[in-house]
């Protein structure tokens, strides 16, 4: 009791002697101005209005860039803010390399949009009429503009300068347009595109009666009112999982939550829909491929810039970033390198999928990794590809150590057509460093067309194009350096590209998916991303995983960032889940139809080509099992037979070892079970690679499933 005694007996009043002030700590005093604490700390004896002079203290505080007289005395407070609001976010891309009296002139003349008036600047020399005709409009009804499209906090705002206190409705407003600032350029990617966009929450202001006429929308402005789609969809733009924002034509006619006649009417309209979908251009899935350092990243990085999906004033940050890094030569590169390790050690690592339009197709394009050490993602990205671009840099010694002996260049020709790509676009990059000279054009050219050939490529389908991944050159448009054009006159590369013949998917043939990334997301379930590489699929609808063996329901689908009610063949598709452990599932599990489920096994035989090998392979060989997401450790446990290259005739049964570019059926057996399909079934899911010690060894198609 004694401690009840020593609390029951403290003289409380030693402490707080000086305490004086209801609310306010003494050592507070010496933390913080006696303008903040005016403003921020609450005192009894003043119950009159809050103080003026702190709300405009603070108002010179918040914005940074100075104003002219005549412009902070002609807004009002909401403009002002406004006004405040996008000079920062200008200034932060911008730095200081533009004077504040043509931003200031930007904004005014852009109402207070930020995206508007960064394109205005960033591109003043060239259309500066139109920029001037559109403000002109714009100015003249800033209130009925303010009054439909200003997001939540501005909505706040307004309200809160009815009130009867405009001094703190003021200071209110400044905060809450700073902090619109800092959050909506993670919220809403902006584009160059001339489309006015919304920002942040898009919440319709509710009338006296309480009537909302308008859905509370995520990201940018709703498809459905401009009929036509952009063209520069923004990768990764944030958007809710409703099924209702994607454009019109990307729906079929059928209701999800009734799944049986819904099912029955998709399989009719599966091929109309899909003909109907993207305005009736195929789907092409493209891999880049291509030695280190040969400039893949930065050739497909200035295409997308050219082609628009990338905009001014993103590129114009890259350009300063990659200065500050010491790295200028990179900008176009960290288009698709977005991680920091990937930008800091100038390699790319992981492959980068995004997606961009020729004039016939829709692309989706892969930029896999060149680096040796990260072969297994190169794979699981061309395992998915239909056609590839293979970058090889023109350099003097370049070229050289990427096609002999330990380069690259041999290794992931091999690997593609392994993979089963036939189409392949010879990228000849950095022709601007040897002078555009035909006969180094010519030498690459044969050297590298008598290897492809010999790898399995037809002559009618490889195409050598002469580029420039940095100066842009014969990549979106002809070239017109005079060096290149005395001697060449075919395609670009977009020409090239689009002139790809797309494959036959397997639409028909039951739901196969394979998982290529796990993730969680906000609510509930999980979401798993993969290529569609058969058959198709409807939100509702069960799927089974296997190896796991476990059923789920899909709840949402989304392809390039765009909610769809449903997806087939070719699409990259990203699945939310629900009914299911996300530990159970891992990359490389297959999700398919529960009535024809894909065979899961550990043991199997099929036929295999050796590459050029050091180690003979014998019985008992451990390898390292590639198969479309799947790096599994494995052992070849029989030499079954040796067969003729072309002809499949057995020449020897059950050889005792296996030499270089020898053709042989072999029985493998993997550590754990995985999900195959056979050959002939599935020409997709019937490919594999064995690797041993960091270098490809073999390619093999399943000809048989043991249990």
């Amino acid at each position: 009791m004694s401690r009840h005694r020593n609390v029951r007996g403290y003289n409380y009043d030693e402490d707080f002697e000086d305490d004086d002030m209801y609310g306010q700590s003494v050592d507070d005093d010496y933390c913080i101005s006696p303008a903040t604490a005016a403003q921020f700390i609450y005192s009894r004896q003043e119950k009159q209005a809050p103080n003026v002079e702190p709300v405009e203290e603070e108002e010179d505080e918040d914005g940074e860039v100075p104003m002219s007289p005549t412009t902070s005395h002609n807004l009002d407070p909401l403009n002002q803010a406004k006004l405040y609001s996008c000079l920062d976010q200008m200034r932060a891309v911008l730095g200081d390399a533009v004077p504040d009296s043509v931003l200031t002139q930007a904004a005014m003349r852009c109402s207070f949009d930020p995206q508007k008036a960064l394109d205005a600047v960033l591109s003043e020399d060239t259309k500066p009429d139109a920029v001037t005709r559109s403000t002109n409009e714009e100015m003249t009804s800033i209130p009925r503009a303010n009054q439909e499209k200003a997001p939540l906090p501005q909505r706040t705002n307004q309200e809160a300068l009815a009130a009867p206190r405009p001094e703190k409705a003021k200071g209110r407003d400044v905060s809450q347009n700073k902090l619109d600032a800092e959050v909506v350029p993670k919220v809403a990617r902006m584009t160059v595109s001339g489309k006015k966009q919304t920002m942040g929450f898009d919440v319709p202001s509710t009338g006296e009666n309480g009537v909302v006429t308008t859905p509370v929308r995520r990201g940018g402005n709703p498809e459905d009112i401009t009929g036509t789609p952009v063209p520069e969809a923004t990768p990764k733009r944030p958007e809710t999982p409703s099924k209702g924002s994607a454009g019109g034509e990307e729906h079929p006619a059928a209701p999800t939550p009734g799944r049986t006649p819904g099912k029955a009417r998709q399989q009719i309209n599966v091929k109309a829909e899909l003909e109907k979908r993207q305005g009736g251009k195929p789907l092409l899935n493209l891999v880049v491929i291509g030695h280190v350092d040969a400039g893949k990243s930065t050739l497909m990085g200035h295409l997308l810039y050219l082609l628009g999906n990338v905009n001014k004033r993103t590129m114009h940050k890259y350009e300063q970033e990659s200065k500050k890094a010491g790295k200028a030569s990179f900008a176009y590169a960290w288009v698709l390198d977005e991680t920091g390790e990937e930008r800091d050690r100038g390699v790319t690592m992981d492959v980068g999928v995004t997606k961009f339009e020729t004039a016939s197709k829709v692309v989706t394009l892969m930029d896999a990794p060149g680096h040796k050490d990260f072969i297994p993602n190169m794979i699981t990205g061309a395992a998915q590809a239909d056609v590839a671009v293979l970058v090889v840099d023109a350099s003097r010694g370049e070229f050289e150590a990427g096609f002999e002996a330990g380069g690259q260049t041999r290794e992931h020709g091999l690997l593609v057509r392994s993979l089963g790509v036939t189409q392949l676009a010879v990228a000849v990059n950095k022709m601007d460093q040897v002078k555009w000279q035909q006969e180094r054009f010519q030498e690459i050219l044969s050297k590298l067309g008598n290897f492809l050939k010999q790898a399995g490529f037809k002559e009618s389908d490889v195409f050598f194009i002469p580029t420039s991944g940095l100066s842009g050159e014969n990549l979106a448009t002809r070239s017109s350096v005079p060096q290149l054009t005395s001697w060449y006159s075919g395609p670009c590369l977009l020409e090239q590209i689009d002139a790809f013949k797309p494959p036959q998917r397997s639409v028909d043939k039951p739901f196969r998916l394979c998982v290529s990334d796990v993730f969680k997301d906000q609510g509930s379930g999980f979401c798993v991303t993969g290529k569609i590489e058969a058959g198709y699929i409807q939100a509702g609808e069960r799927i089974l995983a296997m190896p796991p063996n476990e059923t789920c329901t899909v709840k949402g689908i989304t392809l390039h960032d765009e909610p769809l009610d449903w997806a087939a063949a070719g699409d990259h598709v990203s699945l939310t889940v629900t009914g299911m452990d996300i530990i159970k599932i891992n990359v490389g599990c297959v999700f398919c139809d529960p009535k024809e489920p894909i065979r899961v096994c550990s043991r199997f035989r099929a036929r295999i080509l050796l590459f050029n090998i050091e180690v003979p392979i014998t019985q008992g060989f451990p390898v390292l099992l590639h198969y479309q997401t799947v790096s599994e450790p494995a052992t070849i446990r029989k030499l079954i037979s040796v067969l003729h290259k072309s002809s499949g005739e057995v020449l020897k049964k059950k050889p005792k070892c296996l030499g270089k570019g020898m053709n042989a059926i072999v029985e493998i057996q993997t550590q754990r079970p995985v999900a195959l399909e056979l050959y002939k079934d599935y020409k997709e899911l019937g490919r594999f690679m064995l690797r041993y010690v960091g270098s490809t060894i073999a390619a093999g198609v399943v000809t048989e499933i043991k249990e």
